[in-house]
């Protein structure tokens, strides 16, 4: 497909400017050295700027856009208690005049901290789901507010929807723009991979625009089974979304799941080590649920000889630095 055509058909859909875009494409010349090769570099979508920034913001410029148009009064949407894509949409929704409803997992923790303490100065209404399912809970939520009158525009886990993953193929096709101007090329990226909308979106864009690239997500919570499953839905839904004459089978996503450790948001050596060297080699910092896990996972990819010294990669950084601070007692002990 043609870049403008691509182009074209995502601007259809009027995604708000909510962050600040296109995010930073940086070389991280000592992380490289300090892993043996390849050549490392890294996409900054820690830098997107709205509430402390992340990935999240570039599905919510899609979503927002149509809770405009659906003339919601209040934006909704889950995740866990440390969720930032939690953070960043009570951030839009803030900057846009809008009340904000997050339905967190489980009961509130002893103090806020992180990610949740965020919340709270964005004046968020937190709900906890308690016993129940978070993704239940929400829709509970949502109902009763319908009842009450309102009209509440409801986000799914991650934003991980199609149109929330047409904030990814829009990445990818910023990304293109940048190296074409760079003269660059990348054997693989590598990033966390959750929801589904960040791998879905990356695979379509990738696809459209006839890129070689590897696209490989770091599973953060799921089995690559049953998550390649998923992930073939919701990209086959996204072309469908825009229009776009091409099917992805479950095959076609690269999910490596090898480093789910003992869960969701328990750390291990694997995110401590990957947090501490991106921190004292760059200066960057990784958090500890999702892109701790990532790094660590491509660190240890290296070790074990996937990637080549005379490659390249890109680590996309998808955010989430506010929750380290939720997890002081995991990575100082």
């Amino acid at each position: 497909m043609v870049f403008s055509t691509l182009a074209q058909r995502l601007e259809e859909l009027q995604p708000l400017p909510l962050g600040n875009l296109p995010t930073p494409l940086a070389p991280l010349p000592r992380l490289s050295e300090a892993l043996g090769g390849p050549e490392i570099w890294v996409k900054r979508d820690d830098l997107t700027g709205l509430g402390l920034g992340g990935n999240k913001v570039r599905k919510l410029t899609f979503l927002l856009a149509e809770a405009l148009r659906r003339q919601a009064d209040v934006i909704m949407t889950t995740g866990a208690q440390q969720s930032n894509h939690a953070r960043q949409t009570a951030a839009a929704a803030a900057m846009l005049g809008l009340p904000c409803v997050l339905v967190l997992r489980g009961t509130p923790p002893p103090q806020a901290e992180g990610n949740y303490l965020l919340d709270v100065l964005l004046d968020a209404e937190v709900r906890w789901a308690g016993d129940r399912s978070a993704l239940k809970a929400l829709y509970a939520e949502a109902e009763a507010l319908r009842q009450e009158g309102r009209n509440p525009y409801v986000i799914t886990y991650g934003g991980s929807s199609a149109l929330g993953a047409c904030g990814f193929v829009s990445a990818i096709a910023e990304l293109t723009a940048q190296t074409r101007v760079l003269g660059l090329e990348f054997d693989a990226i590598v990033f966390a991979s959750s929801s589904g909308g960040t791998q879905a979106g990356m695979a379509v864009g990738a696809r459209a625009l006839n890129l070689p690239t590897r696209i490989v997500g770091i599973s953060i919570a799921e089995p690559a089974a049953a998550f390649t499953q998923d992930l073939q839905k919701l990209s086959n839904e996204t072309t469908a979304l825009l229009n776009l004459n091409l099917t992805l089978k479950s095959e076609d996503f690269e999910v490596c799941d090898a480093y789910l450790g003992q869960g969701y948001g328990i750390v291990t050596d694997v995110e401590r080590e990957a947090i501490r060297l991106a921190a004292r080699t760059e200066g960057l910092f990784v958090d500890p649920v999702y892109t701790g896990r990532a790094l660590g996972g491509l660190m240890d990819l290296i070790k074990r000889g996937e990637f080549t010294p005379a490659q390249r990669v890109l680590f996309w950084h998808t955010g989430g630095a506010p929750a380290l601070f939720a997890y002081a007692r995991d990575l100082t002990g």
